[in-house]
């Protein structure tokens, strides 16, 4: 076999030899990262209800607060029949009112002071959602890049195990035309070779799969070329689990203090429904203006003027009339309500904000148990990866060695070609699994970190994760 091919079997992510093309991203798996959380949907909904949760304070607030309003009116009286009636005095056909009225709530039971402090629950248990969230799709995102990276992997092993069948069969060819193999050994090769073909096909069918599941994850078209540049090396990781499993601080899920949040805004609420049963004091005031002019808009202070009196009025009487100008008025007032029935609305709230309360202790409960659990099957994870991790690297040595051998025995005539392709293809299997640990390991490593609620793996400003210099190189993926 070539030294060339050889060495292309060796290699667990080979290098495409295919320049980039002008319009390919360069992404590494931190920039993945914070495009998910930048423009990913999920990161863009939970900002979104940290918004909500802002807004909602805001007007549970503006509850206790003295509420200010400007009102002005005008009114024009096509007929009056109290004018009719009575007098002409009341005949006043247009009427223009101007004022300011403030109002403020002294007492309302309690309600404003608990529905503001359930309002600040909220919006932390939001803020802290928004938190677990991201923290979600950071895992999601290293993920999906992982399984990009192993897929173009495992379609370069799978493209390098069919070159090899491809050679062992021209190989057998050669050979059967000087007569130095049968033809059962040709159709074992082309059979070989027909079997690993489907294969590879499959696996690069696998790579464009995975690609589309990070693309919608960092919300990138479909279409748009990536070249994934984000290298995992065995050290770096290696370091990190070791980090992990000596570390003794507790667990910090921002979901559990969310989840207490939100049970303290439910305990909350009751005290809101409650404040139905008291009675409610709240101060009102007016400041404003009237005017009735007989016509036009009024642009005087109001006054009565002395206007001549009717020609059969007594030589003492005075009389007079308003100017049409504005005439001041002034009111304030406190209002003291006292509920004694209300149709049991007050209960049935009651009763909802009760219950609402117990069934947030119970989620309380259950995000306990579900962060514990989270924690527990991520170790054991771990554990698992980290023993198969050894397993399998002892397993790459082996193969290393053996096929070593079979091309020491072939040397001296010992063994045949296809003794040495098979022991080739057997150490490109291992090394395959080789990568399959790294990554297994980086992912367990990932999840655990989550579940510890500790940040994930540091990398440096190219994408590579800090540690020794890397054990998988990147490669382009389209």
């Amino acid at each position: 076999m070539p030294f060339a091919l050889l060495m292309l079997a060796l290699q667990v992510l080979p290098q495409n030899p295919q320049s980039a093309q002008s319009d390919t991203l360069a992404l590494t798996l931190p920039a993945a990262v914070q495009r998910a959380l930048r423009v990913g949907d999920e990161s863009r909904a939970a900002a979104a209800q940290v918004d909500v949760a802002d807004a909602q304070v805001i007007i549970a607030r503006a509850s206790g607060l003295p509420q200010l309003r400007l009102n002005g009116t005008q009114s024009h009286v096509m007929q009056s029949a109290r004018a009719s009636a009575v007098g002409s005095i009341f005949n006043q056909p247009n009427t223009y009112t101007a004022n300011a009225t403030l109002t403020q709530p002294i007492f309302q039971g309690g309600r404003i002071l608990a529905g503001a402090r359930a309002a600040r629950y909220v919006r932390t248990a939001a803020r802290l959602e928004e938190s677990e969230t991201s923290a979600q799709v950071s895992l999601d995102v290293q993920r999906a890049y992982i399984d990009a990276l192993f897929a173009r992997n495992l379609a370069d092993i799978q493209d390098t195990s069919l070159a090899l069948a491809s050679a062992r069969l021209r190989q057998v060819q050669e050979f059967l035309k000087a007569g130095r193999a049968s033809r059962y050994d040709l159709l074992r090769a082309g059979v070989e070779r027909a079997n690993i073909e489907p294969t590879a096909i499959q696996a690069r069918s696998d790579v464009e799969l995975a690609l589309i599941e990070l693309k919608r994850l960092i919300n990138l078209p479909f279409d748009q070329p990536i070249r994934l540049t984000t290298s995992i090396d065995t050290s770096s990781v290696l370091a990190w689990v070791d980090r992990l499993l000596t570390d003794a601080a507790p667990v910090n899920r921002s979901a559990v203090r969310s989840a207490e949040l939100v049970s303290q805004a439910r305990h909350a609420g009751v005290r809101v429904a409650k404040a139905d049963l008291f009675p409610t004091i709240s101060f009102s005031g007016q400041i404003g203006a009237q005017a009735f002019p007989l016509n036009g808009f009024p642009r005087s202070r109001g006054r009565f003027e002395v206007v001549p009196c009717p020609a059969d009025s007594p030589d003492d009487r005075v009389c007079t009339a308003q100017n049409g100008g504005w005439f001041g008025d002034k009111s304030f007032g406190f209002q003291i309500g006292f509920p004694l029935f209300d149709g049991f609305r007050a209960k049935g709230a009651i009763d909802l904000a009760s219950a609402q309360a117990r069934l947030a202790d119970l989620q309380l409960a259950q995000t306990k148990e579900l962060v514990a659990s989270e924690g527990a099957a991520a170790r054991a994870e771990l554990d698992r990866a980290r023993a198969a991790f050894a397993a399998r690297g002892q397993n790459a040595g082996e193969a290393l060695e053996a096929f070593r051998l079979a091309e020491l025995r072939h040397a001296r005539g010992l063994a045949t070609q296809l003794e040495v392709a098979d022991a080739q293809l057997a150490l490109t299997i291992a090394k395959t699994n080789e990568a399959r640990s790294v990554y297994d390991l980086y992912l367990a490593a990932a999840a655990y970190a989550r579940a510890l609620g500790r940040p994930p793996q540091d990398f440096d400003i190219s994408g590579r994760a800090v540690g020794s210099p890397s054990l998988l190189p990147p490669g382009d993926a389209r």
